[in-house]
């Protein structure tokens, strides 16, 4: 009996040790779930709150007023006369008082070129000697048959120079007159005469006008084929510079108006005129042609020119950078500190600027782009660059 009572009071024993241990895990599983929490707090750092930015814009008050609408268009000018030197004869290009070289001016009546013309201008005072031998074998009867035409004739002859262009012949009077100079040959051998003095006259290329020789594509001694191109001549005096227009404007621009010019660097202005437009619009680009003439001496020709146009003047309408201007046609403006969106409406678009109507006066727009507007938007109004918006 005893030993059933010791052997009872040691299971007791071994299940209260075993209930105690599993209290004890069980509770320091607990713990250390806390103190694993309580680490991963203790990394965790708190976001600070953002602050709310304020931008910062530049405004002006809007002052409706007359918009110059200047259309711009540039080109390179080209002489307004020029000429295209052909050789209408063959032979060889001899020298002349001045080199044919680019750059050598000329005036108006000089010979540019000549080629050698001996050999056809034999030919040509053979045909003036034959004529002369037929007026002369008439006149026998003329003095007998004819003699009130015969004093005429008479001083024709005194005054025909073989060195000198054939003279006109006298004028014929009668029909029998006519008749019988006709069947003598000598129309046929008068004409005959003026139709190689003509083509003589072609061996030698003079100067249309005062200018300079742009263009020259032969040399001395060059044999030359009727035909071929030789050169370029132009007047240096009066320029041209074609320009396109929109169509928009094509009935506003009128011939005689004046329009201001500017080279590619921008530091020499020039003032011109419209002389032509025009009459038919561009398929392609749906433009017209303007041609604007313009005198200075200090133009040459292929320089780049840009024009300013006056289209027309927009009355009630302010002009703004395009940068402004979104695209569904509407400006920022600022009211009590906060941005707002309104309609406004474009009249002309340049590269740079925009013209608007349809803008209250007072209004206080934007005057520089912010990146990120919106309607609604907080905003802090810095010192105004202008009062007004260029107009």
């Amino acid at each position: 009996m005893d030993s059933f009572v010791v052997q009872y009071n040691s299971n007791q024993n071994k299940l209260m040790r075993k209930i105690i241990i599993s209290i004890l895990g069980v509770l320091l599983i607990v713990a250390s779930v806390f103190i694993a929490n309580a680490i991963v707090d203790s990394k965790t750092t708190s976001k600070p709150k953002p602050e709310k930015v304020i931008k910062s814009v530049f405004t002006e008050k809007v002052k409706n007023g007359t918009v110059a609408i200047v259309v711009p268009a540039n080109g390179t000018i080209i002489a307004k006369r020029r000429v295209e030197l052909y050789a209408e004869v063959q032979g060889v290009f001899r020298g002349n008082n001045k080199l044919f070289k680019a750059g050598e001016t000329y005036r108006k009546g000089e010979a540019i070129i000549r080629i050698d013309a001996a050999e056809y201008a034999a030919s040509v005072q053979s045909a003036k000697s034959n004529l002369y031998n037929l007026i002369t074998s008439i006149m026998p009867d003329l003095r007998l048959d004819y003699p009130e035409i015969f004093d005429k004739w008479q001083a024709y002859l005194s005054g025909f120079d073989m060195d000198a262009t054939t003279p006109a012949l006298p004028e014929l009077s009668s029909e029998k007159e006519k008749y019988f100079i006709s069947g003598r040959g000598i129309l046929t051998s008068f004409y005959n005469v003026k139709n190689l003095e003509q083509r003589l006259s072609k061996y030698r290329i003079s100067a249309p006008f005062d200018g300079v020789l742009t263009e020259a594509l032969v040399t001395e001694g060059t044999l030359i084929r009727s035909g071929q191109k030789l050169g370029e001549f132009i007047n240096t005096e009066v320029y041209e510079l074609e320009v396109s227009i929109s169509k928009t404007y094509s009935d506003l621009l009128k011939i005689g108006e004046k329009v201001n010019l500017v080279n590619l660097e921008g530091t020499a202005e020039y003032t011109g005129v419209v002389t032509r437009i025009n009459g038919s619009v561009d398929q392609a680009s749906q433009t017209i042609k303007a041609f604007i003439e313009v005198n200075d001496k200090r133009l040459k020709e292929g320089m780049y020119l840009e024009a300013k146009l006056d289209a027309k003047k927009e009355e009630n309408a302010i002009e703004i950078n395009r940068g402004l201007l979104l695209e569904s046609d509407q400006i920022f403006v600022v009211r009590d500190s906060i941005l707002d969106l309104i309609e406004v409406k474009p009249v002309y678009f340049s590269d740079k600027k925009v013209v608007l109507k349809e803008v209250p006066d007072g209004t206080v727009i934007v005057s520089k782009p912010v990146v990120g507007a919106y309607a609604g938007m907080l905003v802090k109004v810095l010192e105004n660059e202008s009062e007004n918006p260029t107009k």
